[in-house]
């Protein structure tokens, strides 16, 4: 999509950036990559995938947003807990997403930035269609980001997550998960190390 074109229309739905890890592995908290780059892609293809509120959870880059360079009009929280690792942050982006009153909630995690606004939007709806509710992207038969889901799993989604298992411990045990399959618009790749960067 250009950036003049508008979102496609869609259920409510609000998009979550899982940005708050430290990134061991990458040697620095991933929301700092590209000077804040990732962040800014992740948010970019949920709004044009149709989310609406996108909101950018932060961790161990601190509570101060201004390094990243966001948007002015980017709402963003700081998940002060994040060390206890993923499932803080999941249920963070949950509670967002009650507040904001939506149907469905899109996590994408800021390390994927292949993924684009046309991806958003097939996943979301795809889960629109879907009586469950629950669809992720999956790319050359590997589950994948987003994930979306309906506010029905939302509770169980919050207690089974702990430690660093956030929603996959839920969804990873669903048989009526729609896989959607979107290979043909990114890889879907994580950057786990400083040289996937460069890729």
């Amino acid at each position: 999509m250009s950036p003049s074109t508008p979102p496609p229309a869609h259920p409510s739905c609000t998009g979550i950036v899982l940005a708050a890890g430290a990134g061991t592995r990458y040697g620095k908290p991933k929301a700092l990559a590209a000077d804040g780059g990732w962040l800014r892609t992740a948010v970019t293809a949920l709004r044009r995938g149709g989310c609406d509120p996108v909101i950018v959870l932060l961790g161990a880059s601190g509570p101060d947003p201004a390094p990243l360079g966001l948007p002015p009009d980017v709402d963003w929280r700081w998940v002060a807990d994040w060390a206890t690792g993923l499932s803080a942050t999941v249920r963070a982006g949950l509670v967002a997403a009650t507040e904001a009153d939506t149907r469905y909630v899109a996590f994408l995690p800021v390390d994927i930035p292949d993924i684009t606004g046309d991806v958003v939007a097939r996943v979301v709806a795809a889960a629109a269609a879907s009586e469950t509710g629950l669809a992720r992207a999956v790319f050359h038969d590997t589950p994948g980001h987003p994930a979306v889901i309906e506010n029905k799993h939302w509770d169980a989604i919050s207690a089974m997550a702990v430690g660093d298992y956030g929603a996959g411990s839920y969804l990873g045990g669903r048989q009526d998960m729609v896989c959607v399959t979107c290979d043909d618009l990114a890889t879907g790749t994580d950057r786990d190390f400083p040289e996937d960067a460069a890729r």
